[in-house]
């Protein structure tokens, strides 16, 4: 059953995520998929199944990454209205959706202060009302900064998301390697970007080098903790680190 499935109690979406299942007129065979390898039906069978994609279509999300985030705000409020957030590899845009959401950025309630969500990806991202997107932008190199001060109020983002991720080979060792990396080189940056006593949210891929990465985390801000949400495939590798109250540690940017 979907409850079992999913932990958030995020008010609608439970209710029609169970509805979405139950309902016949969505059951989807891969037999229009000729071509394909068995190993691209085997992930298109997985994909179609997948209650989480289902339940991002009956939401409006735009991909099943959505619930991943919001199931980590629900156990540790990374986010309230009026905070000014990051979001790093933002393409498709599920993660910025989320946190247009929780931070009044497009000022759905009048009553709440407005936040503000810039997204920036290599890809293309469809608008977003209540965001802002900067495509075709390497968040890692260091000449990208300047664009993304230029953007945010005050200069400074009190949240940092990270669902970015390299173009896997196949060598999950490397790929590991690769990942870790280009978290360390957005950590290089949040002596200028992130507010002090803010948070960083980065998904990496386990394996031999976390340890450099959670080092330099543990360095940064004064609480890291590891998760693996629900919405995370149990055959996948992908962990996420949630590292709250940045103390304000000055590092030094390569050039």
């Amino acid at each position: 059953m979907w409850p079992q499935l999913l932990i958030s109690s995020e008010p609608g979406y439970q209710k029609s995520a169970c509805v979405f299942l139950q309902c016949p007129r969505f059951h989807t065979t891969i037999s229009r998929h000729k071509g394909k390898t068995a190993t691209e039906h085997l992930w298109l069978m997985r994909h179609f199944k997948d209650p989480f994609v289902k339940a991002a279509k009956v939401e409006n999300y735009r991909c099943r990454s959505a619930f991943k985030l919001l199931e980590i705000h629900e156990k540790h409020q990374i986010f309230h209205p009026g905070l000014r957030v990051l979001d790093c590899g933002a393409a498709p845009g599920a993660w910025s959706q989320v946190a247009v959401q929780k931070v009044n950025a497009a000022g759905t309630d009048p009553n709440s202060p407005v936040g503000f969500v810039l997204g920036v990806d290599l890809l293309h991202i469809f608008p977003l009302e209540g965001a802002i997107f900067l495509c075709s932008t390497d968040v890692t190199d260091s000449a990208t900064i300047k664009k993304i001060q230029e953007q945010l109020p005050g200069q400074k983002a009190d949240v940092i998301l990270s669902d970015m991720a390299p173009n896997a080979t196949g060598f999950r060792e490397l790929d590991h390697q690769k990942l870790i990396n280009m978290c360390l080189s957005l950590l290089n940056f949040t002596s200028s970007i992130l507010h002090p006593g803010g948070t960083f949210l980065c998904k990496f891929w386990d394996g031999g080098q976390r340890h450099l990465l959670q080092n330099r985390l543990e360095k940064e801000f004064k609480n890291v903790r590891t998760i693996k949400p629900v919405a995370s495939r149990k055959e996948s590798s992908e962990t996420y680190f949630l590292a709250k109250l940045y103390r304000g540690i000055k590092t030094p940017l390569k050039e």
